[in-house]
């Protein structure tokens, strides 16, 4: 007997999905789409923006789960749906950015506090927790974007909204500030 969708862990569900199963589609939708909203929301403060985020990364997802390599490289579900969003969040601010001035995506502070915060205190050691939480705002969401997203110098150059050298100079501070206080 088939198992129901809802019985699946997310990387069976991207499986079926890569098959055309639209009940899969729709299971994988309703577990990731709240927590993958509140992460760009956390990264772009334009509702229309997320929305249309959300709706090319589900797309693509659909087009593509075929390519989903999975446990075979040592990935997640969750992280490949992530890397989709946060590159499609890329290119819309590279397409807002032909038009107009780009969205403030590094707001000083959040008005509500992150998921990614809330793990980070739960998973991460004391030490390094209040580490992190001593680093200045604008270093935090350096390491953030590349160490937590994995995204590129570039990629953050642009999803922060400042020059590909502050974000070097910024990841170099944070990493000593970091050193300094974990020794």
């Amino acid at each position: 007997m088939r198992e129901k969708p809802a019985e699946l862990d997310e990387e069976q569900l991207v499986r079926r999905v890569a098959r055309g199963d639209r009940a899969a589609f729709e299971e994988l939708y309703r577990r990731s789409a709240p927590w993958l909203t509140v992460r760009l929301r956390r990264r772009c403060s334009d509702e229309q923006i997320v929305a249309e985020v959300l709706q090319e990364t589900y797309l693509a997802v659909w087009r593509a789960a075929g390519a989903f390599a999975g446990s075979a490289t040592d990935g997640t579900a969750v992280g490949w749906l992530w890397t989709i969003a946060a590159r499609r969040l890329i290119d819309a601010f590279r397409r807002r950015a032909h038009h107009a001035q780009p969205p403030n995506a590094a707001a000083a502070e959040p008005a509500a506090r992150a998921a990614e915060d809330e793990v980070l205190e739960g998973v991460v050691g004391d030490e390094v927790g209040d580490a992190l939480r001593r680093l200045a705002p604008e270093l935090r969401q350096v390491l953030q974007a590349m160490v937590l997203d994995g995204l590129s110098v570039r990629e953050t150059s642009v999803l922060l909204g400042v020059p590909e050298g502050t974000v070097k100079t910024r990841a170099r501070r944070a990493r000593i500030a970091m050193r300094e206080a974990l020794s």
